[in-house]
């Protein structure tokens, strides 16, 4: 299977042995990694007791057209060469899936890519896929296509000629449960826990001002906790996307819970969105797919990299655009930003240690353009931890507590929205916001007023009364009144005097 992106398009192998000088030659637009099966190939042979042929192989991986990566290839075109030199019979593997690397010994190592790849297969009617055994977890999720792995060609080999042989299928895997985090483990901040509550429940994005130490990064950290678990279709996104990757020994294939991604402020922008020279990968905006991408340290971040973010914030994929051509991924996500107060991050509570003049604390928290603020839900000010919250005996809310009431707040909106096409307040389109979601009219005359001064732009207004919606859900409201519009207007602009 070749792999573009999340697409995939299957590569046939076929092979020719014919007299003449000992050769061997691949054909197919095969990239550096592909050209150096042949010496992976025959060492395997070698050492798993095979023959390998001393006559002219030709290798052709057909459509000739389109360009080849990567040593997924390898099984595959030595198991094609032992059915042409007729030590193996072509019918156990004539339209089956095959996918794994070689490794001199013999053995079959994982490759990146198995699930989307079985997917794409399942779409083309295939119902069989050898895959290498440190694969079968993402393989197992599929359970349309039958999946064999093993763990070296020898035993393989003894398998496809006999039938015998020890082979792991997709029931021979459990499903695995995430360590989790707990929102308890977080002492006070109770307006910060809210504004996370309130993200999880409708999908906004959320930015978080405090000095270090405050609890920024625990609270963001076990926002995944209350959201609700992945549903199958979702999982099997998320497992896709970071088998690309190859990111899939930070995340179990089988995990439910949605993914949160964290970069570093000295990511780059192809680190952030994807991209890639000869092999286009997502970016850490499209691993956090259905999850969390949490940006510490944000106005850290070099020029433009936040910005790159505002395309997808807005339409939930990116598209990467390079001379071999053009991928969209998914990137719905939940941005959670957090920054220091002031360069020496202890402008907060009195401020009394801080050192920064008025210029350079308007300087760095202006390094966050104003576009991408304005696509920023909530602004909340973390103040510094009291020794009463410290010493306290009594633990904060159990994530469990609240996400039972994300769960009923996003129910709520589900059937509010059934046969729209969305599902989250985040999602309303702003038509929508006009006709059939409108807050009541004076929530609707006290934000006319507000944009008619100039404190709200239409993209804030609309901002406001999808937050209004979801503190109306949480609140157990029909509609926004005056008080969730106020109450979503505050957590919108409170963030930043």
């Amino acid at each position: 299977m070749g792999l573009v992106g999340l697409s995939g398009n299957i590569v046939t192998v076929e092979v020719d042995i014919s007299d003449g000088l000992p050769h061997y030659n691949l054909l197919g637009l095969p990239d550096a990694a592909l050209n150096e099966s042949r010496d992976r190939v025959r060492a395997a042979f070698t050492n798993s007791s095979e023959i390998w042929p001393n006559r002219k192989v030709t290798v052709s991986l057909s459509p000739a057209w389109l360009p080849k990566s990567g040593s997924s290839f390898d099984l595959a075109i030595a198991l094609a060469i032992l059915a042409a030199h007729g030590v193996l019979s072509q019918d156990c593997i004539d339209g089956t899936l095959v996918l794994g690397e070689l490794g001199l010994d013999g053995s079959i190592r994982g490759v990146n890519g198995v699930l989307p790849a079985l997917i794409a297969g399942h779409r083309e009617g295939i119902t069989r896929a050898i895959i290498p055994i440190a694969n079968v977890g993402e393989g197992a999720l599929l359970q349309s296509i039958e999946i064999v792995a093993f763990a070296n060609l020898r035993e393989l080999l003894i398998y496809l000629r006999t039938g015998e042989g020890e082979s792991f299928t997709s029931e021979s895997i459990d499903e695995s449960n995430d360590p989790l985090l707990d929102f308890e483990d977080v002492a006070g901040q109770p307006r910060a826990r809210f504004g996370a509550e309130v993200a999880a429940a409708g999908g906004h994005h959320l930015l978080l001002i405090g000095p270090p130490g405050a609890g920024k990064t625990m609270i963001a950290s076990r926002i995944p906790t209350i959201l609700p678990p992945l549903t199958t279709e979702q999982s099997l996104e998320v497992t896709a996307l970071h088998s690309v990757a190859g990111t899939l020994s930070e995340r179990s294939p089988m995990s439910k819970m949605a993914p949160i991604v964290a970069p570093h402020h000295s990511a780059t922008r192809v680190a952030m969105v994807g991209g890639g020279a000869h092999v286009i990968r997502p970016g850490a905006c499209s691993l956090a797919h259905h999850g969390v991408l949490f940006i510490d340290e944000a106005p850290e971040c070099a020029t433009g990299i936040l910005d790159s973010l505002r395309q997808p914030l807005e339409s939930g994929t990116i598209t990467i655009a390079r001379s071999i051509g053009n991928i969209t991924y998914p990137s719905r996500f939940l941005l959670v930003l957090a920054a220091n107060p002031c360069p020496c991050g202890k402008f907060a509570g009195r401020g009394l240690g801080c050192s920064c003049s008025s210029v350079q604390v308007r300087r760095y928290l202006g390094k966050l353009s104003g576009p991408l603020m304005d696509r920023i839900d909530m602004r909340i000010t973390v103040e510094p931890v009291g020794r009463a919250d410290i010493s306290s005996l009594t633990l904060g809310e159990s994530s469990a507590a609240i996400a039972v009431r994300v769960q009923a707040a996003r129910a709520v909106a589900r059937e509010r929205f059934a046969g729209r096409g969305f599902e989250l307040n985040s999602a309303i389109p702003a038509r929508a916001l006009r006709t059939d979601f409108k807050p009541d009219r004076p929530a609707m005359n006290f934000l006319h007023d507000e944009l008619d001064h100039e404190r709200l732009t239409a993209r804030g207004l609309h901002k406001v009364i999808r937050l209004g919606w979801t503190l109306a859900d949480l609140a157990g409201r029909n509609q926004p009144t005056l008080k969730d519009v106020t109450d979503a207007y505050e957590l919108r602009e409170g963030g930043i005097s």
